[in-house]
């Protein structure tokens, strides 16, 4: 085993990713070892009711095949938990994925089934309900701390004193450095550990110190959102279906359901350079982003401008450019320090995937660890099952961005493909 009981993790951010993997390494922790896993200390710059203010958007997990996000909280043992919360659509199997023409006409439909053991090919959960529900299993394990309202802000490697080597992997020890601060930058300590766990998001802090050529890109897509309420229930039928209305003419929008009275609506268009990020809006950023969707999808229908006239709480409301990052492996690096989640490999709004991606992340990162006799060996499997899914899932959401925006005979072959699809998939009985 890589790991003993007397190492300390220390994990940077709280998001899914560095709580899939605290419970994951609980759960594989051999129960015929006498002592307990390794101490781990998660600092997490929000506070515990900063970060769930946030979280008001949701997310998809799917159950088809084994690099998923439901086949993950299956395997952490939490799967029932989430199914039975309310704040989870899709959960019936009634539910399906649609693309629709700008006529709302249907194109295609995927209802996916679940693999061995899942109940439901995929759902639409509530990001603050998936986390509440890790986050209530994470604070019931011994020996596991999450310090609010603190960051990692930097990180370096001590060499084996005895060998003069820098890997924990070769050398059987030597630590990891992590400078500390609170949310507001103040207050700067030292904590050492034996392996630090970065998992603090596509704008990683730490990424951006050991690796600063490793940055974001622009996808080349803007998207304007909000959330709908609807006191006397969605229309339909965005009402129980989540998916994708494309136009021809540039614009598309995504619309997921979050419950009975409210949908998520994102429009996007292609911009040849990115746009600032605006989140958690004022009164008057809101009405004109929500003027801005108004005009540039008009195209769409006049449900879609129902559905953003019933947008009116500037919390919801945003303008964000699409932007990704590709994957990287560890290799030539130090093994004491592994990126996961959105820190190695962020995805796009069009991706569809990265909740699935971090919850497998973590799954995967602490079985490699238990199973491997070192942490380099470890690491380098873990590489292996993350890099490959998470370049598929990247190509993937390139791809929508191509083809949902255009228009023309790249449009024409585009819906060709997409309805062609459809009619397979109806014969088939899965639409």
């Amino acid at each position: 085993m890589a790991l003993k009981p007397s190492h300390r993790i220390l994990i940077s951010g709280a998001g899914l990713s560095a709580l899939s993997f605290t419970v994951a390494l609980h759960k594989l922790w051999p129960t015929s070892f006498s002592s307990p896993p390794p101490q781990i200390t998660i600092f997490e710059r929000e506070t515990v009711l900063s970060a769930a203010s946030r979280e008001g958007y949701t997310l998809s997990l799917a159950g088809n095949e084994t690099n998923t996000g439901l086949v993950a909280m299956h395997d952490l043992d939490l799967l029932e938990e989430i199914l039975a919360s309310k704040n989870v659509v899709g959960k019936d199997n009634e539910a399906a994925f649609k693309v629709w023409n700008g006529n709302w006409s249907e194109m295609m439909g995927i209802k996916l089934s679940g693999t061995k053991g899942i109940p439901v090919g995929g759902v639409r959960v509530a990001r603050k309900e998936l986390r509440r529900v890790l986050l209530e299993k994470v604070q019931t394990l011994q020996g596991v701390e999450i310090r609010w309202g603190e960051m990692c802000v930097s990180a370096t490697e001590e060499k084996n004193t005895e060998t003069g080597t820098e890997s924990m992997a070769e050398s059987g020890n030597g630590k990891v450095k992590v400078t500390i601060c609170d949310s507001d930058g103040r207050k700067e300590r030292v904590e050492e550990g034996d392996l630090l766990i970065v998992a603090d998001g596509a704008s990683s802090k730490i990424r951006g110190i050991l690796r600063p050529d490793d940055t974001l890109d622009y996808a080349g897509a803007i998207l304007l959102a909000g959330v709908a309420e609807f006191p006397d229930g969605v229309p339909a039928p965005v009402d129980k279906n989540w998916g994708l209305q494309v136009s021809g003419q540039g614009m598309c929008c995504f619309y997921a359901p979050t419950d009975a009275q409210h949908v998520l609506w994102a429009l996007s268009f292609l911009e040849p350079t990115p746009r600032p990020k605006q989140s958690s809006v004022s009164q008057r950023e809101m009405d004109a982003i929500l003027d801005e969707a108004r005009e540039k999808g008009e195209v769409l229908g006049p449900l879609f401008r129902r559905i953003v006239d019933a947008s009116n709480d500037p919390s919801t409301v945003s303008c964000l450019p699409a932007l990704d990052k590709k994957p990287f492996r560890h290799e030539g690096g130090n093994s004491r320090v592994v990126f996961i989640g959105d820190s190695n490999h962020a995805v796009s709004p069009f991706a569809g995937f990265g909740a699935n991606l971090a919850l497998k992340d973590g799954w995967d990162l602490a079985k490699c660890l238990v199973d491997l006799s070192s942490v380099k060996d470890a690491v380098q499997k873990y590489d292996d099952l993350s890099y490959s899914r998470a370049v598929k899932v990247l190509n993937s959401s390139r791809w929508r961005i191509t083809n949902g925006h255009s228009t023309g005979v790249r449009f024409w072959l585009f819906s060709t493909f997409v309805s062609f699809g459809g009619f397979i998939l109806r014969i088939l009985g899965k639409s």
